[in-house]
């Protein structure tokens, strides 16, 4: 069929045409901006999940309905081995000279934009354009102890204080979260719970790997109280039929019940991959309905595509020693996969193998969902390292 009209759009962080199945998670952040913004108290999200759930899928549109509910939104994705700071500050700072652009001047506004000038030098995030069009003093004594956990507090609160003052609220959006630092993560969820004490109009929506609870609980034995942890996973098989059948039908095509069952085998029903055999299932399918044999010539094609991009971008980025661990992985069962099982595949013992382990948990490659299991964090991964590593 025509590739111009196909309604499935590839690649890294398009939008699903049917953004289905996550219903719940954007009804409680729906809850959560209308609370905050009205001053009374609610707990923020921190999603979790593998890769390819469509977490910042989510993230984009609690932006947008963010937007909608009178948020000044900030939206940071934390590179990997990348301080936070130095992605927030320049937004905080880009937040507000906005709001003091709104209207005629505000006390509190300039005095937010002299405490992010302190909080700058103080923690030396290294931006040298902080200084530019900011004409005022630093406020001293005012998020310049040097001591994060509470400069950090004292710069959001004075935020969020100026953003009131303007009837607004102030959405914090990021993305791999995992990826800051203890001391970072320590610093926002002391920040939140300030924010919470005095319900002030600030919100954080985070989203990260599974290992997030845990690192959360470990920075702060009160992060429970403070944030909800939806788990983002895969779809159902019905969630995954709407989400490729409900565009098709939207374009007057229609699909095969056996075809849906190919792509669900195929994808697991993860949203990523279902969005990639969709697309392609399209462009190979010559004429509505669709069938399974347009299903099955489209696997090849989005194997290919996932192997030299999805996966390949990940696999370079690994020593020769996390390569062998994660084919060890790969042959091994879900149910079954050990990492005392994985060691004596490799001929090690598990305590030797525990640099490797914690470097690939670093990396963010693979997770422990309970003690002495082990997993990969991105879906279907063992199927490519069986692919391009036949043995070990």
């Amino acid at each position: 069929m025509d590739p111009v009209t196909n309604p499935f759009s590839p690649g890294a962080g398009a939008p699903p045409p049917e953004l289905v199945g996550r219903q719940d998670t954007l009804e409680r952040a729906q809850v959560l901006l209308s609370r905050v913004i009205q001053g009374r108290a609610a707990k923020s999200i921190l999603m979790t999940g593998l890769r390819g759930v469509g977490k910042t899928v989510l993230l984009n549109e609690i932006k947008r309905r963010a937007a909608n509910s009178g948020y000044r939104v900030i939206l940071i994705e934390t590179p990997e081995q990348s301080g936070l700071l130095s992605h927030l500050t320049p937004q905080i700072r880009g937040l507000l000279l906005e709001l003091d652009r709104i209207a005629s001047a505000s006390a509190r506004v300039r005095r937010a934009l002299g405490v992010l000038k302190s909080f700058a030098s103080a923690v030396r995030v290294g931006y040298s354009g902080l200084e530019l069009g900011l004409d005022l003093d630093a406020e001293p004594g005012v998020a310049d102890s040097g001591d994060l956990e509470n400069d950090l507090a004292d710069l959001f609160v004075n935020v969020a204080e100026a953003a009131k003052d303007r009837r607004t609220g102030v959405a914090v959006l990021i993305d791999e979260l995992q990826y800051i630092s203890e001391l970072e993560l320590r610093s926002l969820t002391m920040a939140m719970h300030r924010l919470a004490q005095e319900q002030l109009p600030m919100v954080l929506v985070g989203a990260g790997l599974p290992t997030l609870p845990g690192l959360a609980g470990k920075a702060r034995s009160y992060a429970e109280r403070l944030f909800d942890f939806p788990s983002i996973g895969a779809l159902t098989r019905a969630e995954a039929d709407l989400a490729v059948e409900g565009p098709m039908k939207a374009a007057r095509v229609q699909i095969e019940k056996a075809a849906l069952s190919e792509i669900f085998r195929e994808t697991r029903g993860y949203p990523y991959f279902l969005q990639e055999w969709a697309y392609q299932t399209w462009n190979r399918a010559e004429r509505s309905p669709v069938t399974v044999a347009a299903v099955r010539a489209a696997t090849s094609i989005v194997t290919a595509r996932l192997d030299e991009g999805f996966f390949r971008v990940r696999f370079d980025r690994l020593t020769r020693a996390e390569r062998r661990y994660l084919r060890a992985m790969a042959d091994v069962s879900p149910e079954e996969r050990t990492t005392g099982r994985v060691a004596e595949i490799l001929g090690f013992k598990v305590t030797s193998m525990g640099p490797t382990r914690a470097n690939l948990i670093n990396k963010g490659m693979v997770y422990s969902p309970e003690h002495g299991r082990i997993d990969f964090t991105v879906p279907l991964f063992d199927e490519f390292m069986r692919r391009t590593m036949p043995s070990l």
